[in-house]
Formats: C-alpha cells, structure tokens, sequence
C-alpha cells in the first residue's frame, strides 16, 4: 500500500499541471467498477448501468457538461485512476489514507460492509474474529486497503469482483466473504446463492462519492456542484429510491425511527378523519330516495364535509406543527452542538480509544448521528407539506379573485416551474398558445397551482419518454369560455376512478407518497373560479384534462 501512494504521489505533478476546469468541448473520463451493482456494472446491452451511472449522466446534465463513463476492473480502474487515463471516479468509498492521495465530493450515499458465510455457519461480531480464516475481498477496494492496513490476522483470498467473491464461497471454498452489503444482497439474489447469507449486522457506514487525484479539485467542484443541485431539487432522492430503495432492510431503520413515528401518527389520525367523514356521507346517500333528494343531500354533505374536515384539519395541523416547529428549529442546532464538539470528542476517541455514546460505539455513532439528524428534518419538512395541503383543501372563506388574469401568462410561468420534471419525463412535449385570448377574473397564483398539479399529473402517467405531452389554450366565443387542455399518452384512467379524481384522499399513487389531495385542492380552487375541470381517458391510451373559464365579459369581443 505504501508503494501504491508513493506512486501516486509522483503522479500528482504531471496530473495536476495539465489539469484545467472542464469546458464545454471537454469530455471528462469517469470511471467506475463493472460490477458492483446496484450502484454500477455493465448491463445486458453491454452498456453503463446503476444508480452511480443515472446520477453522474443527470450531474452532466443540469452542469452541461461532456462525459464519457468507463467501467471495469475496480483494481484495473484505479490504477488508470492514479496515471491520469481516468478524470474521476463516480464511487469510491472515502478513507483517511485514500485522502492523502484522492479528494473527494460530499457523499451521495453511505455504504455499509457485510460477512458473507454459508449457512451454519457462527456469527460474527467483529473483524477481530475473522484471525486465522480465510477470508475473500476484491482486489484493491476499501476492506482489502482495510485489512493490510489493521493486520486483522486473516488470509486474504484476493478476487476481482463481489460476484467472484460470493460464488467462490458458495462453492464451498473457503471460510468467508467480506463485500459491500447491498451489492451482496443484489448478487444473492441476481445469482440465486442460496446457501450463503450475512453472519453479522452490516458495519462501516463509510461515505460514497465522487474522487479526483489531488489538487484537481477544479473539476470536483463541477460534480459537487451538481450534485447539490439535484438534492435540492429532490431528484437524487428519486434516483437513490429507485436503485437502492427496493434492497433496503425491510424493517424500519433505527436511525429514521424518530421521523417514522411522527408521519405515522400523522397519516393514521388525516386517514380516520376521512373515514369518519365518507360513512356519514354514505349513509345520508342511502337514505334519500329520489334523484331530486339525492342530489340535494349531497350538496349538504359537500357543505358539512368541508366545515367538519376544516375544523379537524384546524385542530390536527395546530397539534403537528407546535412538535414540527420545534423539531425544524432544534434539529440544526443540535447538528451544529455536534459538529462543534466532534473535535473534542474525536481527541478523546484517539487518546483513549472506543467508548459507548447513546448505547454504541462512537466509532459508529460519529458517523451515524449526522445522516440521522439530516433524516430527521427531511422527515419533518414533510410533515409540514401534507399539513399545508389539507390546510389548501380545507380552506374556509373566500379568496381574493380580483385580479384580471392573462391565461396563456400564467400557463408559461407553471411549465417553468415544472421544467425539470418535464424534462425527465417525455422526449416529446408542446404547448400552443391561443392568439388573443380575452383575460378573465381570478387569482393568477391559485390557478398556476391547478396548472401545476396537472402537469405533474401527466408526467406521472407516462411509462417512458418516448411517450408525448401536449399543451393548448384557446376561446370558445360561443359561451365565452377560456379552456386549458392537456393531453397525455399515458397510462389512463379506469372508468370507474374518474368521478372520484377530486374526492379527498383518493389516489392511485398511494404507494409513491400520493396524498389524494393535489386534485382534491385544483377541484376547488376551479370551483372558486366559476369554472370546472373534464376527464376524458381511456386506460393504457391517455387522458386529457380539459379546464374551463369564464373569461371577463367586459373585455370578451362580440
């Protein structure tokens, strides 16, 4: 190892000399591991694949900037890595002895270890217990700098990959596996390997991000910069549920139990409120006899639901958002009380070795309470949107609709707000704007939300980008009508769901965090407005949503 850094060290020159910030013709090398999954490997097509892939294409995107991604043999890589043939590496787990030679990005996940045995096999609590066994690691990867570095005592089987690490030890040779645990869990089951499985807790949590060689950190700042970028948007969080999420721990984890519990509690008291309110609709429903009686009854049960969920929502926001505010208040300043004392309590650690810090290992908790903290406040931030979603629905008394109001303005400014989910969504999108529409009464900001939720609505029906959107206004003179209509070739909508599209908590997406609200507000909102919306759909075809409003009489050409 030693040799590997000295080596290294005197590539640093000639690397950095040349290293100049990325422009636009320039095409940075990204290298990776071909087979590491899920983060990154080759996939059938013989193409880049994995949630290290679909980030780092989506950080060229929003930077614009050229790449070319290589991935092969991790320990092959990283010595391309060290001579200046790669730029930069979309993962490598972060060490102090790999900081001597390599900078690094923010992490864009944490990667945990894992012992892999045959079944039968003891358990195993710590490395310590692994001293006179043969133990497999992939060449050059972070447990195999690990275990040189601590002399743990083992034989190590040296290998080029984790598949080749868990079909040796399902073979029956040797005594144990030592990889990375979600690309374990995924190869297990990509492979069928049934015979082997973790004998211990998965340990580490080490930081997983972007690298350069030293002093190229021109180039670091690009991905870093990127990378925030997508946080902030949300769209990293999609991309990490969609390759990782599926192989998380099926129970809860102990580091998000505090922020479960809340939204739980949260979801379980809007849910019984609903219940609550749709038996008492249901059986006024039943006991009307004529169609004349039945649709009064419901006007009246329309009425009474509004008043009853604005008082329940009234009284549930006030009671989650004192805890929430507290929380959104605290949880910052409790992560800065750590920081601040982490150089105290990291001198101790080196002075005195482990010590017990809210019931584990500091050496854990250190890198632990951070990522909690951060979970935490995610967690509250949502709490606070469902409750401002009910608090939009429940609304009681009237908005301000004064304002004279541009159509085609206020449909221009939603797709710019919506322009990155737009992007990800369909190859193939177009708006026409109508040619002297007449302007009309209302409250442009409310009526750009009921443009945004359908907007949002149709981008998730679509199954694949190639599937198309389309957008146009235009004036119906005959009745003075403004209509908005929105065309999807998506998934459609059954017969029997389309009447219930603006009832409250009635959603289709309950599975991806869907609340049943966001047609439930629009609905309104047109209502508000003298206006209306119309479904049109046909499953697995398309919908198109059609918005009606009256334009202003006094400005309407006859």
């Amino acid at each position: 190892m030693s040799q590997k850094i000295g080596l290294a060290s005197t590539l640093l020159v000639s690397i950095t000399a040349q290293s100049t910030p990325a422009t636009l013709d320039t095409v940075i090398r990204v290298g990776g591991d071909y087979n590491y999954p899920p983060y990154e490997f080759i996939n059938e097509d013989g193409e880049p694949d994995g949630y290290n892939t679909e980030l780092t294409r989506a950080i060229a995107e929003v930077m614009g900037i050229n790449i070319k991604i290589t991935l092969g043999d991790w320990d092959n890589m990283r010595k391309q890595f060290e001579k200046g043939e790669i730029d930069t590496m979309q993962g490598m787990i972060y060490s102090e002895n790999r900081a001597k030679i390599y900078s690094f990005s923010p992490p864009h996940a944490i990667v945990h270890q894992s012992i892999f045995a045959r079944k039968g096999t003891p358990k195993v609590a710590q490395l310590s217990e692994l001293r006179g066994h043969e133990v497999i690691v992939q060449r050059g990867g972070i447990m195999h700098d690990y275990l040189q570095q601590n002399n743990v005592g083992a034989k190590l089987i040296l290998v080029d990959t984790h598949t080749a690490a868990l079909r040796l030890l399902a073979s029956g040779q040797h005594d144990y596996a030592l990889v990375a645990n979600l690309p374990g869990l995924y190869l297990g089951q990509e492979l069928e390997l049934s015979n082997i499985v973790p004998v211990g807790k998965p340990f580490g949590a080490q930081h997983y991000g972007y690298s350069v060689i030293k002093n190229n950190e021109d180039l670091l700042s690009q991905f870093s910069e990127g990378l925030a970028i997508l946080k902030n948007t949300g769209r990293q969080q999609a991309i990490y549920d969609r390759w990782l999420g599926p192989l998380e721990n099926a129970g809860l984890p102990w580091k998000k139990i505090g922020q479960g519990a809340a939204l739980i509690s949260a979801l379980l008291l809007l849910v019984l409120g609903g219940i609550v309110i749709w038996n008492r609709m249901l059986t006024r429903q039943v006991s009307r006899r004529t169609k004349e009686l039945k649709l009064q009854q419901q006007q009246l049960l329309q009425a009474d639901k509004m008043t009853s969920l604005g008082i329940l929502v009234s009284g549930v926001a006030h009671e989650i958002n004192n805890p929430s505010s507290l929380l959104l208040l605290n949880l910052p300043v409790l992560k800065e009380a750590f920081q601040d004392a982490e150089e105290i309590l990291e001198s101790y650690y080196k002075a005195h070795g482990d010590f017990i810090m809210g019931g584990l290992n500091y050496s854990r908790m250190r890198d632990e309470i951070t990522p909690m903290l951060d979970d935490m406040l995610t967690g509250t931030n949502r709490i606070r949107r469902i409750v401002d979603d009910l608090r939009d629905f429940a609304r009681q008394g009237p908005a301000d609709l004064s304002e004279t109001v541009d159509l085609n303005e206020v449909l221009a400014t939603a797709i710019r707000l919506v322009d990155n989910t737009i992007r990800s969504s369909t190859d193939h999108f177009g708006v026409t704007y109508g040619t002297q529409l007449p302007p009309f009464k209302g409250n442009a900001q409310r009526i750009e939300q009921v443009i945004i939720n359908l907007i949002v609505n149709a981008c998730q029906a679509l199954d694949s980008p190639d599937q198309s959107i389309t957008i146009n206004t235009y004036y119906r003179a005959k009745d003075y009508t403004l209509c908005l209509a929105i065309q999807d070739q998506g998934c459609g909508i059954e017969a029997d769901n389309i009447t219930r599209l603006s009832d409250p908590f009635f959603t289709t997406k309950r599975e991806q965090g869907g609340t049943g609200l966001g047609l439930s507000v629009s609905a309104s909102i047109v209502q508000e407005h003298g206006g209306n919306l119309v479904y049109n759909s046909t499953p697995h075809e398309g919908t198109l949503v059609t918005l009606f409003l009256l334009a202003t009489p006094g400005d309407v050409d006859l």
